[in-house]
Formats: structure tokens, sequence, C-alpha cells
């Protein structure tokens, strides 16, 4: 029994459109800016036939345009308002994002076009082309998104089976700020429509209802109930005209005037019936405008108010990004390590290094934050470089702040302010340095390649990086990607060639280069040397099956300092792998190897 009358309120409330009346779009997250969608099911004219329908048109008016807007409603800018082109035949032309009230009366702006494809079929629509590049947006699939803010999804479309467009619509947030921009203001005429046919009045969900006519939510509600048979049934009458002078055996036939004595005619009526059920429908119109509040940060440029605070005292004192957004501040602002991945997890988000401690994050914003690693193991960073970054970017430095500890990275005061920076080198660049000069050398000696495959180092750096090693398990996994940057991308094949070991067919990639290694330089030297590589190959295998003892011994092996802080480990773990790299290539190619002992 409780289902059943949750179904019935349920029902009506949908034949009502409560939920939608009481919504309007100028308090919505997603505006439409227009929209022509019909959900139905069943035939119209029978029973169990169900239809949503969702209609809307806009157009944008400057203020001294906007009482005259008042009067426009959907007879006006609704979906039946055709956004083209108009030419005249004294030469005046109104352009496809013109509005015209009356004939050559120019008043508002058109933010989205029709575009008619007679001859291909299908309904298309262009959103406005100022709109896309004042917002600075790129099309993504179906929706539009701004690169330079986290690629934020702006607008987005739905289009049929067929690819005609039903819908497009922006986010509020940054419509407002184009209308700002332009000084405009959106007037939105939108239509809703829902049907039901049903069997029987009285023992369908709609039983307590009976007809409305009423003003809601500034918006017209009507409730129609009536008979199919009121509806699609009745009378008709048709009338038929032919010709009776034409000879269709002339090779040229021209037929004269129409007269009574050439024409003939015939009329025919009749009764259309036989539609059981009753046809509930509700329909719903409202013109509502989307005002904006004078402020355009991304396209005018406009002064953001909604910036944060950082802190910037040991005692947790803080001040406002905006009295920190001058070049000659003076301070700094310490940051937790993990804001390094926060960051990189994000689209078009960049890791470059400068020297062993310092690097900078470049963002979608077109910015590049200088950043120092301190003796906490925190973040440091100039705060005119946080305060000149986009609100949204510095949000996300925001929530890694913390009270200074540890000082300004060291490094990063010899470049900021004693302008010499320090001669260091981070493991992280070191490592695919020495990758790419081994796989170098390693051609021009044997005349074959090295790895099997090749890396995109600008890629594969912004993963492999001490930031990556926050607990003991992602120091694991770090250990996994150093393997499947070079172990697994040796090429067994060319090394088996290589290789004089008695056992080499029986060997794997990293035993067969030390083997190599060990013929310059004697078993037990080429062992050390690889320990790193084994190390790292062994802590991948835990990563998989993690046994706490075979990972303490991995650990050793790998010359991980377990006292030190994760950070600090994977930055060894990094520091001593690209070392027996570079071990490696300088044995087998020269430039300080080692002899055999």
């Amino acid at each position: 029994m409780k289902a059943i009358l949750k179904e019935r309120v349920d029902r009506e409330a949908w034949i009502l459109q409560t939920s939608e009346i009481r919504r309007p779009f100028s308090g919505a997250t997603w505006v439409p800016l227009r929209a022509s969608r019909n959900d139905e099911t069943g035939n119209v004219r029978q029973i169990g036939y169900v239809g949503d329908v969702f209609a809307c048109g806009t157009v944008a008016f400057p203020k001294q345009h906007r009482e005259l807007a008042e009067r426009l409603s959907w007879s006006d800018i609704g979906i039946g308002y055709d956004v083209a082109p108009i030419t005249y035949s004294d030469g005046y032309y109104s352009p496809i994002d013109v509005y015209q009230y009356n004939e050559k009366e120019p008043i508002g702006i058109n933010l989205v076009f029709e575009h008619p494809q007679p001859v291909v079929g299908g309904r298309q629509w262009i959103l406005n082309p100022d709109l896309v590049v004042a917002l600075r947006l790129i099309k993504e699939g179906s929706n539009w998104v701004r690169p330079e803010e986290d690629f934020v999804e702006v607008a987005r479309e739905t289009v049929d089976s067929d690819g005609s467009h039903l819908l497009i619509e922006i986010k509020r947030e940054f419509l407002m700020d184009y209308l700002a921009a332009r000084g405009l203001y959106l007037r939105l005429s939108c239509y809703r429509q829902r049907v039901e046919n049903v069997a029987e009045l009285k023992d369908s969900p709609y039983a307590d209802l009976s007809e409305i006519q009423t003003q809601s939510e500034g918006g017209r509600y009507e409730l129609r109930i009536k008979p199919l048979e009121a509806v699609f049934g009745g009378s008709w009458a048709s009338f038929h005209m032919w010709r009776t002078d034409f000879d269709e055996e002339e090779d040229a036939p021209v037929m004269g005037q129409e007269t009574d004595e050439n024409t003939a005619s015939e009329t025919a009526r009749g009764h259309h019936s036989g539609y059981p059920g009753v046809r509930v429908e509700g329909e719903f119109w409202r013109d509502e405008w989307i005002e904006h509040h004078g402020k355009s940060i991304r396209v005018r440029g406009d002064v953001d108010q909604n910036l944060p605070h950082f802190i910037v005292e040991t005692d947790g004192s803080r001040k406002f990004s905006a009295e920190l957004n001058n070049e000659d501040i003076g301070r700094w602002l310490w940051f937790r390590p993990s804001v390094i991945n926060e960051l990189l997890s994000r689209r078009g988000f960049s890791l470059q290094w400068y020297t062993a401690e310092t690097g900078a994050i470049k963002s979608t914003s077109g910015c590049a934050t200088h950043f120092g690693i301190n003796s906490s193991d925190l973040i440091t960073v100039y705060a005119y470089d946080i305060a000149k970054l986009p609100g949204w970017e510095q949000a996300l430095w925001a929530a890694s702040n913390v009270a200074p500890e540890g000082k300004v990275s060291l490094e990063l005061l010899a470049s900021q302010v004693k302008a010499q920076p320090a001669n260091t080198n981070a493991v992280e660049e070191i490592l695919f340095a020495c990758m790419r000069l081994m796989e170098v050398d390693f051609r021009k000696t044997f005349g074959v390649p090295l790895f099997s495959h090749d890396i995109d180092d600008a890629a594969s750096i912004q993963h492999i990086s001490r930031f990556s090693s926050r607990d003991q398990a992602s120091l694991l996994r770090l250990a996994k990607d150093l393997v499947r940057i070079f172990t697994d991308r040796l090429h067994e094949r060319a090394l088996k060639d290589l290789s004089k070991h008695p056992t080499k067919h029986e060997l794997k990639s990293n035993k067969l280069l030390q083997s190599i290694v060990a013929e310059k330089v004697g078993e037990d030297r080429a062992r050390e040397i690889f320990a790193a590589i084994a190390g790292a190959y062994d802590m991948r295998v835990g990563d998989a099956h993690p046994t706490s003892s075979k990972i303490a011994d991995a650990l050793k092996l790998a010359g991980i300092d377990t006292a030190a802080s994760h950070l600090r480990q994977g930055e060894q773990l990094i520091g001593n792998f690209g070392e027996a790299i570079w071990l490696i290539g300088s044995i087998l190619f020269g430039g300080g190897g080692e002899e055999k002992r």
C-alpha cells in the first residue's frame, strides 16, 4: 500500500512539475542557452503514452534595452525564434549574432546560433565564438573546457542519435563572468510539457487532480485533463482539385490559365473516433533573467575578491593573498610536500627541476612556480609567486599551507636572494640523463639497441620523483616504476648475443647486463654496482607480495636509509639507481670506468 501511495505522490509531482517550478535557472549551476528535447514512449494517441518536453531559448540584452526586453516572452525568444542571419533587398544585413526586435532594430545578442543542414539532414547549433574565445575554451568531445582553469567543464551539448542538437548549456559562474565583461543580461524563456495517457482517471495516479490554471514562481502552469477522443477525435474534411487540360503525350506541354472549364474537384468528409483513455497534460512557461554581479575575473581581468589567506608566521598568523601580491613582499610560504603530487595529478601540470633541491611547477595558467625543498622536507615558495596565481590555483596551494619550519630552502635562497643558483642537479634528471647517455653509447659501441622500446622522459619524470614516496607502499611503487623504465625495457635478445656467461640463456635482462659488466670489473664488483638496481627489483616484488623481512633486505640492498623521511628515501632510491647506471656506462664505454680486478 505504501508503495502505491508513493508512486501516486511521485507521479502527481511529476505531472505538476513541482521540483522544476521551484528551481529557476537563475540559481542553478547549469543554465540552458538553447534546448529542444522530447523524451517520449508509446503512441501519442494511445493509452500508455508518456511524453516529457523541455524547450528553451535565450537572448542577451544590454542594459539600455532591458526594459524593452521585459516584454519578450516565449513567442519572441523561445525555441520557435529562428536564430539566423537576415538579408534585406536594400542591402542591409543583420548578422546571426544580432537579435532584432523590429526589422533593422538590433537590441540583443544571440549566444547560440542555428546552422541548418538541409542537404545532409540534422539540426546543428553553434555556441557563439565570441563567448568561446573570450573564456578561452576548447572543444573536447561534446564539452567545452577551460584548460587554464584545470580543464574545468564550462559548457556542454547534448545531441540525439543522428547528431541533431537537443541542448547547449553553460555553467552559470562562467556565463556571469562573460555577461559582466560585455555588460549584458541574459533573458531566458523556457517551456515544459508533461503528458501521460491513462485508461481511466479514477484508477490512475492522477485521480485526485483537476484542471488548473495558475501563476507560480514567476511562471504560468496549466493542467489539462481531456478524453483522448476529445483531443484526437472529431470531424474532418478534405478538398481535392486537379487540372483536366494536361496532355501527358506532348513533348513540351504548356498549360493555359486556370478556369472552371479545365479544372475538376471533389470533397470528402468523415469522423475520427475510437480513442479510449484520458490525456493528462501539464504545461509550464517561465521567463527569467540571468543576472551578473558586475565582476569579470576571467574575461575582463577584474580583481578576485575571494582569494585565500596563507600562514606567514611561526605563530600561525595569516595574511590574505592580496597582501602578498607584491613582488617586493620579501616573504616566503611553507607547504607540505604532498602539494606537488596534488598539483601533478591535475591535467596539464608538470614538474621541472632546476637544481638538486629546487624546481618549478608549471600549470595550465601558464605560470611556473619556483619552489625549494628545505631541511624539514617542506616546500618553500616566495609568497608573491603564489599570490600572483589564479584564484583556483592558489586554493590548491592553500590547502597544503603550514606554519614556517626548517627555514627557507637554502638552494632557493641562493637563486632568489643571492642570485647564485646552486651548481647541483636533481637525482631525477641525473637518472634520465644517464639512461639516455648509456643508450647512445651502447648503440655506438655494440651496434644494437640497449632498450626494446622508447619512453617519454618528460612524461615519466612527472611520477618518477622523490615526491612519489609518501610512505613505504608508495616507495615500493616508485621502485616498480624505476624497474619499468629501465630493467623491463632492456633488450634481452641483444644482451644474450653480447654476453659470454656460460648460462646466459637462463639469465634475465638485469643479470645479462651484469655479466657483460663483470667481464670488465669482475663478478664481485659488478654485483656491488648492480646492488641498487637489484634492490629496486626486489622492492618491486615486495610491492606485490609484501613480506617485512624481504622488504627490509631489499631496502638495504638498494642503499636506503630507513631512518630518513620517506621523501628522502625516495630521493636515495632514485639517486642510487641513477648512480648505478652511470657506473655501468663508465665501465663499458670509458670516461672514468674501472679496470677488472
